[in-house]
């Protein structure tokens, strides 16, 4: 990932780090009594090598993924390249000014309100009182506290203080960003306005590092992956490359290279099954050709082959060039799902399409709440064209609802 004679935002060079642990600790006063004057009764020290020999760069602007199964030593690289641990061997390198989204609020007083932790919370994460201030306004706004920011911290539910440590966070303006799967917490519209704000981080040139059990999320933001096993690197390459590998080594979830000839990767454990999908246009015809400004029904029939609670369906929309333009799914609209059984019918209804005209592809998925587990996804298996019938020209990837309006000066004078 190195890129002519820029140096890299972030350098991992053989990292290593171990812990020391030891079993068979003293549980009452009499064991601690023989254990202390008996050589036999002494627990030995074990090492535990939470990663080993890690190596990777990543270059000013770009986002790496890191993905594996639990306790594969991700969280500890997190750790390792924002500083809270040291490594036992070799060298970690950051350019920049970091601000790591691990455990938010590591850093509020529990006495203090919530005004006065931004104060100390941004002290913490490099920034000066001056810059504090000028972004306070905006810090309080983002985590939407209302009168609350003036309360103890110590009265906050979970997500209050989620919402205040990630709004500080956001608004050091880092030029390294470290995330660690902490977007599973808070409502839903919430959970939307923080992946938004990393997007508009990432689109402004800020270094991410990414460890998310949600490979949508890992897929859309990071061009490059890598997938960690036992405190060493398996894999390292392109996002697709890597995260096919990685659910092929999941049990059930086979990707599946060319469905039925079409040239599209499936996979997935099947507990549900996207059987088919349909395009339609206003009078419900399906097609692959709409009108701009015109409706468009996307219809996902599934069959669920054993009852499923709360399931997630979504789409991902997509240039040719692989430009990733949206990513809808019925959980962040608002629209659980029960306990899903036997046959149905999901509807994603665009009154207005608004895309300019060019071709189009779609991934349709089905996926756990948590967006951890695959049951049925199809990438980039779906196409459609989108047209104009008044022969103009159209600039840019979406074209807004809306009409232009000019008034002359005489038209101002009464």
């Amino acid at each position: 990932m190195e890129s002519g004679s820029v140096e890299p935002a972030i350098r991992f060079e053989s990292v290593k780090k171990n812990f020391d642990y030891s079993n068979g600790k003293p549980r009452t006063i009499l064991e601690s009594l023989v254990s202390a004057v008996s050589r036999k009764g002494r627990p030995d020290k074990k090492t535990l090598w939470a990663v080993e020999g890690v190596s990777f760069d990543v270059m000013p602007g770009e986002s790496l993924g890191i993905v594996g199964r639990n306790g594969s030593g991700k969280s500890t690289i997190l750790k390792l390249a924002s500083g809270i641990i040291r490594p036992s061997s070799g060298q970690v390198l950051i350019r920049g000014r970091l601000s790591a989204l691990l455990e938010l609020g590591a850093g509020f007083h529990a006495d203090l309100t919530g005004s006065e932790n931004i104060f100390l919370n941004g002290s913490i994460l490099g920034m000066s009182k001056d810059e504090v201030t000028r972004c306070y306004d905006s810090i309080v706004e983002f985590s939407e506290l209302g009168d609350f920011i003036n309360m103890p911290v110590k009265h906050y539910s979970s997500g209050m203080y989620m919402r205040l440590g990630f709004s500080v966070a956001v608004h050091v303006s880092p030029d390294v960003l470290i995330i660690d799967e902490i977007l599973a917490v808070g409502d839903q519209a919430f959970q939307a306005k923080c992946i938004e704000r990393i997007y508009e981080m990432k689109r402004k040139g800020t270094t991410i590092i990414l460890v998310s059990h949600n490979l949508h999320t890992v897929r859309a933001l990071c061009s490059h992956l890598i997938w960690i096993e036992h405190g060493r690197v398996k894999m390292t390459g392109p996002s697709e490359d890597v995260i096919d590998a990685y659910l092929e080594s999941q049990q059930g979830w086979k990707v599946r290279r060319s469905v039925d000839g079409s040239g599209w990767d499936r996979w997935g454990s099947r507990e549900i099954e996207i059987t088919s999908l349909n395009l339609l246009d206003k009078t419900g015809t399906p097609g692959e050709v709409f009108q701009l400004g015109q409706p468009m029904t996307i219809e996902m029939h599934y069959r669920a082959n054993q009852p499923v609670t709360e399931p997630v369906f979504g789409l991902s929309f997509y240039r040719p060039d692989g430009t990733y333009l949206s990513g809808p799914d019925n959980h962040l609209s608002g629209l659980d799902l029960d306990k899903v059984t036997g046959e149905g019918v999901l509807r994603y209804c665009l009154p207005e399409l608004s895309l300019s005209p060019a071709t189009y592809y779609l991934t349709a998925a089905v996926y756990d709440k948590a967006g951890k587990t695959p049951y049925d996804h199809h990438e980039k298996a779906y196409r459609f064209r989108v047209v104009a019938d008044n022969g103009n020209q159209y600039k840019g990837l979406v074209q807004f609802p809306s009409h232009w309006e000019w008034i002359t000066e005489q038209e101002k004078q009464p």
